[in-house]
């Protein structure tokens, strides 16, 4: 049985659009740096959006994560919706569980593993894909 090692879709198909809230998490990214807002007032750690789902307090810091994880959830994508992911195939989009930030969960794509060693709970770190106008985090399995 041949061995099926994951990929990513084209740079080409991912534009980053920032609005005030996303502004810090994406220009962190741009030098490979994960960082989450962190509520000031109550200590939740969030994806960049304007409140806070616990509190609805506004306040945050920026806190740089180590973009260790595991796999919430995942699928694997055989088969192109459209054709320019056609050489991009197997995908696999994943719900990742960031270790340094309890609760979030951050979409994301498991890259360069084997499609057979992906399981949910699975350890993954973090790695980059560079596009233009950035870079964006994905994922790979722990050694």
């Amino acid at each position: 049985m041949t061995q099926r090692l994951t990929k990513v879709a084209p740079s080409s198909m991912y534009q980053i659009e920032t609005d005030q809230w996303s502004e810090p998490y994406w220009k962190a990214a741009a030098e490979h740096r994960l960082v989450l807002p962190r509520c000031t007032h109550c200590g939740t750690f969030r994806m960049p959006a304007p409140f806070c789902h616990e509190c609805q307090s506004q306040d945050i810091v920026w806190v740089e994560q180590s973009g260790d994880g595991a796999i919430y959830s995942f699928s694997v994508v055989d088969y192109p919706v459209i054709s320019a992911v056609k050489e991009s195939l197997p995908y696999v989009p994943a719900l990742i569980e960031l270790a340094d930030a309890p609760g979030v969960r951050l979409i994301s794509n498991v890259v360069d593993s084997l499609v057979d060693d992906i399981a949910i709970g699975a350890q993954v770190s973090l790695t980059w894909q560079d596009i233009e106008g950035g870079s964006i985090p994905r994922f790979r399995l722990k050694g």
